[in-house]
């Protein structure tokens, strides 16, 4: 696409454009993700609104209801965005008029991008306070910093101070001082532009590409809470598909929140301030998302995204489907609906309090607490069998209860996402076994240390919890579990029945020595290579005392067989042998008569019967 092809007048060249670069995200998410949810939420109807830096285009669809203006550097960037914009001016900064003000000033791709290496360089704080006088009295901005400590650096195999591709620019560390590296160095310099902090989201697993936008606050404080510990699992397993990484992304995000530290080790933060002087839209400000999730991860299908909202009573949820081209609708995905499915509408009630159940087992496993892991699994069983019908079967939100979607708050037991159903009902065993199985496999394929023997395989830890949670399950019904497992993860992923049989044996191959399934991280790799490794040891030994037993048996064979040939051939072996000879032949000879008269008095009782 070419200036001649892009609406007329809409893209203004003030100086300073890049003409053969392009900063447009190369990976998109549907409806540009929990960031463009945020914005929508943000901008109020009819208001102006500076785009300032590369943005997802779906980011202009959801604010259709605003006067959007996009400030770049990339004029191939302006060609392609200048039919949604309502004008887009290239060259940075400096190409901003002076008079011009904006209710919203979005600058979600950080401020190192806003600037065009073109022109005239006004560093970090030269590029914040021109934004910020874009602002008018009572308006807001919203902007990205980068975590220079953040998780995603942490678990890369390759170090950022090494990255040598043509879009690194600028490469920031803590040791560059013209950038913030942190919350409070950040609010510090919003504080001194003249700008009053409002809220701030921890940005995971990715800041380019934020799947999960957590109040950073909330994160400080609520440690325990289930929801953001699904979530924030939820994003780094599936950000990292298998790639390989240090640690556990996922592993690492929830021990950084149980430890208070989630949203110091976000990989970016988004931080909302707004300029005093105005009239401050207090109701937007009160009514901000607490969290924000993507939905359709991993392959699976999306319901748009998730928002949860802070109210007098308590957390809500609250849906947002979206409104673009790529919105994700919960029918097409699920169009057979063979196993299971989402339902948005579910999504409409109070966020279940408590801590998560799989992280409350995991911790009780890795104490050897068994008292404590024979409670909480009684009380996951009693829940399910209270869930159940006169027949013993579980439909709805219950048949797809696992022990990652449950949380547990004193003795309630609650389904944390109700929007994930079953097609059809199962019996409440196959249930239970279900959600059992799934956290064996992730015991042990995680490498977990566990209070039971190192011999037992996924299915037979499975039949052990069950005889903690007071069920009698045998691998049959382990069996069919994992079979309903395969069905729905099936259907989920939009499989079809060969998938499905091939799902189906890799779940039942799934052995304790295989690593865990997403990301291969060199930990966890080592792991599984150390029980590996223990596992052909034993099976070494086993080999070593079979052969010597067979070794032993075999002298003992030979010795005997010698003894008899030894014997057989001395003259008391060959003397007794003459005599006992006639005795044989005299026995069987006893044994043929006997039987001659047996057959010759037969006709005779005959006849007299």
């Amino acid at each position: 696409m070419t200036t001649e092809t892009a609406p007329a007048g809409r893209i203004t060249l003030p100086g300073g454009e890049m003409l053969a670069w392009s900063d447009l995200p190369k990976e998109r998410l549907a409806d540009g993700g929990p960031l463009a949810a945020l914005a929508a939420r943000i901008v109020p109807p009819g208001a102006r609104v500076l785009l300032a830096g590369p943005h997802d285009p779906a980011l202009l669809v959801r604010l259709a209801h605003a006067e959007v203006t996009c400030l770049l550097r990339s004029h191939p960037d302006a060609v392609a965005l200048a039919q949604r914009a309502a004008r887009v001016v290239v060259g940075g900064p400096a190409g901003l008029p002076d008079d011009e003000t904006y209710d919203v000033v979005i600058a979600a791709a950080g401020l190192d991008p806003v600037e065009s290496v073109e022109g005239t360089r006004l560093g970090w704080d030269g590029v914040l306070a021109r934004l910020v006088a874009a602002v008018r009295p009572g308006g807001a901005l919203l902007l990205r910093l980068d975590n220079p400590l953040g998780l995603h650096r942490l678990v890369a195999t390759t170090p950022w101070y090494a990255a040598r591709d043509d879009s690194a620019w600028v490469i920031g560390g803590v040791l560059d001082q013209a950038h913030p590296a942190n919350r409070d160095q950040l609010r510090e310099r919003l504080t001194g532009a003249g700008l009053r902090s409002v809220a701030c989201w921890a940005a995971y697993p990715d800041g380019a590409t934020a799947t999960a936008l957590l109040d950073a606050d909330q994160l400080d404080r609520g440690a325990g809470c289930g929801l953001f510990d699904a979530v924030l699992h939820g994003a780094c397993a599936g950000a990292f598909g298998t790639a390989t990484v240090l640690q556990d992304p996922a592993r690492l995000a929830v021990d950084a929140l149980h430890a208070g530290r989630a949203a110091d080790l976000a990989p970016a933060w988004l931080m909302l301030a707004r300029r005093p002087g105005g009239p401050t839209d207090a109701t937007v400000d009160g009514d901000l998302p607490v969290a924000l999730a993507q939905t359709g991860q991993s392959g699976q299908p999306g319901i748009g995204v998730l928002e949860v909202l802070d109210g007098p009573s308590g957390w809500r949820w609250s849906h947002t489907a979206g409104t673009g081209a790529g919105t994700s609708t919960p029918a097409a995905p699920f169009a057979s609906r063979e196993a299971a499915y989402r339902d948005p509408a579910a999504l409409s009630g109070p966020v279940p309090t408590g801590r998560l159940l799989h992280t409350l087992l995991l911790d009780a496993a890795l104490r050897r607490d068994l008292a404590t892991l024979r409670t909480l699994l009684h009380g996951y069983a009693g829940w399910l069998a209270g869930q159940a019908d006169a027949d013993g079967r579980l439909a709805g939100a219950a048949a797809l209860a696992s022990t990652d979607n449950m949380v547990v708050s004193g003795e309630r037991y609650a389904v944390l996402d109700p929007s994930w159903r079953a097609t059809d009902t199962l019996p409440g065993d196959v249930v239970l076994a279900r959600g059992l199985w799934r956290f064996a496999a992730a015991l042990l394929t995680g490498g977990y240390a566990h209070p039971w023997s190192s011999t037992l395989d996924v299915a037979g830890l499975t039949v052990v919890l069950g005889g903690l949670a007071g069920h009698d399950l045998d691998r049959a019904t382990v069996a069919e579990a994992v079979q309903a497992e395969a069905a729905i993860a099936a259907t989920l992923h939009g499989l079809d029945a060969n998938g499905r049989a091939t799902l189906a044996a890799e779940l039942q191959a799934v052995e304790p020595t295989d690593p865990p399934v997403g990301a291969r991280s060199y930990q966890q790799l080592r792991e599984a290579w150390l029980r590996q490794r223990e596992e052909i040891s034993r099976l070494a030994a086993l080999t070593r005392w079979t052969d010597e037993l067979l070794t032993s048996r075999e002298r003992a064979l030979r010795r005997a067989e010698a003894k008899i040939g030894l014997l057989s051939g001395s003259i008391s072996y060959r003397v007794g042998r003459l005599a006992i000879t006639p005795a044989r032949l005299a026995k069987r000879g006893a044994r043929a008569a006997k039987r001659r008269a047996r057959a010759a008095l037969a006709p005779r009782q005959e006849e007299q019967q």
